[in-house]
């Protein structure tokens, strides 16, 4: 046997050998792939995608923003917000929306830390807030991931309203708002909607006519 033909016989033989192992750890895992796929398939649920980092206390305390609003017992309407929790992004703690929001009529700000158009229109809505007084609730609805980008966005902005972190997107999704921002949803005080607004505000003139045909309250 020449010594080309004896290297060509060597080579697939460890070829083949290493077939063997792949096939044979296929078939090991097979079993244990096929369990934990039966599993998620009776229970529903899928593979958890991992969990936000913690939000250091400094960066909620630098962005210095006005807590959220607390339930007040008022009556709510059929509002499809309801069963909505999220987190207040001023402390972490969970906000149940309609609980919370109920009383008086409010605006639903939905941004997010890339949005421009969001970044000239939450000073904007501060300004009004401020108008408005206790006559009506502005919350800022951050409506994608990271917590920390949110509240650094806020903070540069010098932006001090009420928020919630929204990364699933659960307020545009309960209001069937198209997936662009901002958007501004107005709710009356049972918390039913009263307009989607699909547009950024251009001045706070802007916003308190709105509101004012919308809702009737002027500021």
């Amino acid at each position: 046997m020449s010594a080309d033909a004896a290297t060509g016989k060597t080579w697939w033989r460890w070829a083949l050998a290493a077939v063997i192992v792949v096939v044979a750890a296929a078939v090991a895992l097979w079993p244990q792939l096929s369990k934990d796929s039966a599993k998620d398939a009776a229970t529903g649920s899928a593979t958890a995608p991992p969990s936000e980092p913690a939000v250091a206390e400094a960066d909620r305390a630098g962005a210095a923003l006005t807590a959220c609003p607390q339930p007040s017992g008022a009556p709510v309407g059929d509002s499809p917000l309801r069963g909505i929790t999220l987190n207040c992004l001023a402390d972490g703690k969970p906000v149940d929306l309609v609980a919370a929001l109920a009383g008086k009529p409010a605006l639903l700000n939905l941004w997010a830390y890339w949005c421009a158009p969001c970044a000239e229109e939450l000073p904007l809505l501060q300004q009004f807030s401020r108008q408005a007084g206790d006559a009506l609730t502005v919350l800022t609805v951050h409506s994608d991931q990271g917590t920390a980008k949110a509240l650094s966005r806020l903070t540069a902005l010098g932006v001090h309203l009420p928020g919630v972190q929204d990364p699933d997107g659960k307020v545009r999704t309960a209001v069937h708002a198209p997936a662009v921002l901002p958007i501004s949803v107005l709710l009356r005080a049972d918390g039913t909607v009263a307009k989607v607004v699909v547009r950024p505000f251009t001045s706070v003139e802007d916003i308190s006519t709105t509101v004012a045909a919308e809702l009737g309250v002027r500021a």
